[in-house]
């Protein structure tokens, strides 16, 4: 499944660049910031609801094309999961930057689909309910062993522009394809796999 989703990003990046140049490419920078739901993907599996968190940062947007640009980010945003039973909740703070192709339709008001491959670092972990008395279960007593991540993020959503401003409401799904435990033979955990969905509010500025 993780190597379909690779060979289909690389495919659909590699067709929509084709398109015809701009005669003045657009240029944008500006901040986001939202709400994120968070799950780890365990296997064995782990029964949970999603946690919630912030997720936000900065956005560079370049479009040469006429309706395909790229756009990459710089984003804070904290990812984790939280247990069915509500015993248990932990909170992993990443840095992450997304690299997405950028397409959209229309002029003024215009619908938009991202996708594109993400990279990101755990730089803090923080439990937040643990009401498991002396648990044994490898997600409780085991610190996060592999801080680096990547894997793909696309989502839709819609901007408007007013002269030189943009705001625009973004919506995301985030799919990891790395494991936050080590997922050797002798390892508890088979798969241990971020996987989130967000949503944000955005405001940017042309500068061309």
């Amino acid at each position: 499944m993780r190597h379909i989703l690779v060979i289909l990003l690389v495919f659909i990046s590699s067709t929509l660049f084709s398109q015809a140049r701009l005669d003045q490419p657009e240029i944008y920078i500006g901040t986001s910031h939202g709400a994120i739901g968070s799950m780890v993907m365990f296997k064995p599996s782990v029964s949970q609801s999603y946690l919630l968190g912030y997720n936000g940062g900065l956005i560079f947007r370049y479009i040469s094309e006429k309706n395909v640009g790229m756009q990459a980010e710089l984003n804070y945003s904290q990812r984790g999961w939280s247990e069915s039973d509500s015993n248990y909740e932990r909170q992993l703070n990443y840095i992450e930057l997304p690299f997405l192709t950028h397409i959209y339709f229309g002029n003024k008001t215009r619908f938009f689909f991202n996708i594109g491959p993400k990279v990101s670092y755990l730089i803090s972990e923080k439990v937040l309910v643990d009401n498991t008395l002396n648990s044994t279960q490898t997600q409780h007593i085991t610190a996060v062993e592999n801080p680096f991540d990547y894997g793909l993020c696309t989502g839709l959503g819609l901007m408007v522009k007013i002269k030189k401003n943009v705001i625009q409401l973004d919506t995301r799904a985030n799919f990891s394809l790395n494991d936050i435990f080590s997922n050797r033979k002798v390892d508890y955990f088979d798969t241990s796999n971020n996987v989130n969905l967000s949503v944000n509010l955005a405001w940017m500025i042309q500068l061309k």
